[in-house]
């Protein structure tokens, strides 16, 4: 019998045959989906989703790999704990280690890592802090947070405002945006959205349910708080530090990151080995293009 998720409101069918676990860490409470039998592959969502961004390539993956699909500290079914002064506890280094932590809970020392936006952010820091960990990674749709802020023109102000919009000091951005949620994540994900139907309505409703609760919009804030602050004095003591992994860099060819950046030989400034290509699609590939995406990943990983 499939796993039946349920959210505030809903009762969707997500990850048939997968097990639904809660997985204490040494900080927080992650909620984790496992299924399949392989070597082992964690995938990490982006804002202002969950672990349902992966429902159209997860279980085409569980054929070959052991997956450990999570909720992000903050986001979805996982605790959200307060930010700190500095933000810390929304510092990437602080969630890559949850998910290091999950996966050495559920028996891996060692696995590979696909993860979109947010979520990559925490995998390019999770290869840095644990390079003996991380066996192979791919990062959907970013170029590294501190080549973004650095570059920051009128045009990707214009078309990433949340950047400076979200880091507004509380409760500015967080009042706002609890005023009508709903149509707050129906407009960001449509905007960036570049390949109509992608996100079935029963998927969004799934998001709308988690994106609704006011800590998660909280904890989504102090995200992106942590990203303008103290993420990046951890890029600037990383100084000459680069990915020591193998590295698959993929980006929507009609997304602001595609648009923005040349996305290759930025990741190639910061990694050893990397390649990668744009997809023709706007910012989600996985909804978006999943079927590209999947052959991809099946040539990488």
């Amino acid at each position: 019998m499939g796993m039946v998720e349920k959210t505030g409101r809903f009762f969707v069918p997500i990850f048939e045959g997968f097990e639904e676990r809660s997985i204490v860490t040494s900080d927080v409470t992650i909620q984790a989906w496992i299924g399949g039998s392989g070597p082992p592959l964690l995938l990490l969502h982006g804002y202002p989703q969950t672990h349902v961004m992966w429902h159209k390539i997860a279980p085409t993956l569980a054929r070959r790999f052991t997956v450990v699909a999570t909720d992000l500290r903050g986001y979805g079914k996982s605790q959200k704990p307060a930010g700190g002064e500095a933000h810390e506890n929304f510092s990437k280094r602080a969630m890559a280690k949850d998910q290091v932590e999950v996966m050495r809970k559920l028996g891996f020392d060692r696995f590979s890592v696909v993860a979109h936006d947010r979520g990559a952010r925490v995998a390019h820091r999770m290869a840095l802090d644990h390079d003996d960990v991380v066996e192979k990674l791919v990062l959907l749709d970013i170029a590294p947070t501190d080549t973004m802020y650095g570059a920051t023109d009128k045009a990707f102000a214009t078309a990433y405002y949340h950047w400076f919009f979200l880091i507004q000091p509380y409760d500015l951005p967080e009042r706002l945006i609890n005023s009508d949620p709903g149509y707050y994540l129906r407009k960001t994900l449509n905007a960036w959205c570049k390949t109509p139907d992608s996100f079935p309505e029963e998927v969004m409703e799934e998001y709308i349910g988690a994106f609704s609760d006011p800590a998660a919009i909280h904890s989504a804030c102090e995200d992106y708080r942590a990203a303008a602050g103290i993420d990046l004095k951890h890029d600037a003591e990383d100084g000459q530090r680069r990915v020591s992994q193998p590295l698959l860099v993929l980006w929507g060819e009609r997304g602001v990151v595609g648009n923005s950046f040349d996305v290759l030989g930025v990741w190639k400034t910061r990694a050893d080995k990397v390649e990668g290509e744009p997809l023709p699609c706007g910012h989600f590939l996985a909804e978006e293009v999943p079927e590209l995406l999947m052959e991809r990943l099946d040539r990488f990983l």
